[in-house]
């Protein structure tokens, strides 16, 4: 996180953005899964606590954008974290399309190279910007490696050893839908994604106090 400046994201554009509602409501790919993270997600007490001090501060969080795409899990499992964070904060947060929105992404670049998402932007009342988020809570970074267990090898190379013989496309197109069907499962069901949203929480609260002092 941190604090980006002469942003393109005006008070006047942040009021075009889609609300999580409109952005659900949109047509866009994946809505179950944004949804199942948004309602996988509860706000503790603690954490409610924190933000509505810290909203309740002149200096503090009055409203937010989210960048993000609908194909991105980090997206569809952040996305929802976003909203939660703003509903206990109550603070008004507006979501836009990565791709349709390049100049927003462009000051909100990871490493200054990547145009990682989703990004969260947090205002205060006058639209200074307070600090931003930008793809996964540093926990999920260490933890990323599980993912890779849980898909697996799928190189054409590791399927041919798992199944014996050099792989047919159709072949290696099947065992891929495999690992993409154990890391849904995964997803639902793990306590480490489930962690990931909480982490989440947590970082965008410390970033806050950290910024406000």
């Amino acid at each position: 996180m941190g604090n980006a400046t002469q942003s393109v994201i005006t008070l006047e554009r942040f009021g075009k953005g889609k609300t999580f509602q409109q952005y659900l409501d949109s047509g866009i790919r994946n809505r179950e899964l944004f949804e199942n993270n948004y309602n996988g997600l509860t706000i503790s007490a603690e954490q409610k606590a924190a933000l509505q001090e810290l909203a309740a501060r002149p200096d503090g969080p009055h409203h937010m954008v989210v960048i993000g795409e609908d194909w991105c899990p980090d997206v569809y499992r952040g996305a929802g974290v976003a909203q939660k964070i703003a509903e206990a904060a109550g603070i008004e947060m507006r979501f836009f399309e990565r791709d349709q929105n390049k100049d927003m992404i462009a000051g909100y670049l990871k490493g200054g190279e990547f145009e990682s998402i989703p990004v969260f932007v947090i205002y205060d009342k006058d639209h200074n910007e307070i600090t931003h988020f930008i793809e996964r809570p540093r926990l999920a970074n260490e933890q990323i490696h599980v993912t890779r267990d849980v898909i697996g090898d799928m190189s054409p190379a590791a399927i041919a050893a798992r199944i014996g013989h050099e792989p047919s496309e159709d072949e290696v197109a099947a065992e891929r839908a495999k690992g993409r069907d154990r890391y849904m499962a995964w997803q639902r069901d793990s306590d480490v994604w489930a962690g990931w949203r909480v982490a989440t929480v947590d970082e965008v609260i410390a970033d806050i106090r950290a910024k406000l002092g």
